[in-house]
């Protein structure tokens, strides 16, 4: 490992963890995976198992860390983790690679993955089949299918409301934009319509598709499940996916990859409020240039716990209703909490619901000897 490597991997350490940074390699099945266990001060470590060529150390331990955070204030019994692996999760060697990987960490058992970007129910199948450990199972096994149910974007709605009831802004008729119309994205989509808000744009990899006058979202759910693009939609206007961030509008969801919005591109975004429903979607300079500007972010690990909450209670045995109450409650009370201190202390709202987070890791990290 070359010296720059190491100085970036040791520049992710402080007082909470990570605590184990372990790189995987089998050659036999083609795998190649990272897996950080960040903090296990309050529990064994939650965290989704992402597949993506593109993966990398850095960007697996910031998430583990924005798990950390995430089980911390949704008050769950789960320390942070996150797993990638560097494949290509369209891949027809998915189910072998899956496996492979499964049994190389049946041993970290500070560690329980769950569906992430990449992967599904059905990974996590696989997962549970080989080491009997794993969250976000298919409901015949017994688990709550939080992609399909839309678990992440029911919370990402909720925490939209909530903010928008901080900023005086009526969800009747507001403009929404969805970067990434993904399992997230969708759902958090068809959550905010019924509260009245209309979709004018989304997008995935291969472009946006935009209507000033609302997308329907049924059908374009529809069609993104069929063809696997928000682009085959028949009506509106087909942009490329940066486009998107050139669209007015008063809401902007980012859900779909990581760093998405950056301090080159924050200025461009026209919008009231943007709320998470990605992990680390958006840089800290970004933030802080939106926040001056007076656009309302409210942080990943505030806005998009559904799914998390919904797997711990998942492993602990719960229901879909109450995974549903649980995130309806937890989310209001987290989104207020932190709005309440923005206000307050007139500080960054990451920094807000950074400092409730880490006091809550931190006392839990004093009861260990």
């Amino acid at each position: 490992m070359n010296s720059e490597i190491c100085k970036k991997m040791f520049s992710l350490v402080d007082d909470l963890g990570p605590e184990l940074i372990i790189h995987i390699s089998d050659k036999k099945n083609g795998l190649k995976a990272i897996v950080v266990v960040d903090n296990t001060a309050v529990g064994p470590t939650i965290g989704g198992t992402r597949m993506s060529l593109e993966v990398t150390t850095e960007e697996v331990a910031r998430l583990a860390r924005a798990m950390t955070l995430k089980n911390a204030m949704a008050w769950l019994p789960h320390g942070g983790g996150k797993s990638g692996i560097i494949a290509d999760p369209t891949s027809p060697n998915k189910e072998t690679i899956i496996r492979a990987f499964a049994r190389k960490i049946r041993h970290i058992c500070e560690y329980i993955p769950g569906p992430d970007m990449g992967t599904s129910e059905t990974d996590m199948a696989y997962i549970k089949d080989e080491i009997d450990r794993a969250v976000g199972l298919p409901r015949e096994l017994g688990g709550i299918p939080l992609d399909v149910i839309g678990s992440t974007g029911f919370g990402v709605a909720i925490c939209t409301k909530v903010a928008a009831e901080n900023i005086n802004l009526n969800l009747t008729g507001a403009r929404l934009i969805v970067e990434g119309f993904g399992a997230v994205g969708k759902h958090a989509a068809s959550f905010l319509s019924e509260m009245g808000v209309i979709l004018i744009a989304a997008s995935d990899s291969k472009g946006t598709i935009y209507d000033p006058e609302g997308l329907d979202i049924k059908t374009l759910i529809k069609i993104k499940n069929t063809t696997g693009s928000v682009i085959n939609y028949t009506k509106g206007e087909k942009l490329q996916t940066t486009d998107l961030f050139n669209i007015d509008a008063d809401i902007f969801i980012p859900a779909a990859r990581p760093d998405v919005i950056t301090a080159s591109n924050a200025d461009i975004l026209d919008v009231k409020l943007i709320v998470q429903g990605a992990n680390i979607p958006i840089t800290i300079d970004a933030e802080k240039i939106l926040h001056e500007r007076g656009v309302l972010v409210i942080p990943d690990f505030i806005a998009n716990a559904g799914g998390v909450i919904t797997a711990s209670l998942e492993y602990q045995g719960g229901t879909e209703k109450e995974a549903f109450e649980r995130i309806k409650d937890t989310i209001t009370i987290n989104t207020n909490e932190v709005l309440k201190m923005v206000n307050k202390q007139h500080i960054y709202p990451r920094n807000a619901a950074q400092s409730i987070a880490m006091n809550r890791v931190k006392q839990s990290m004093t009861y260990r000897e």
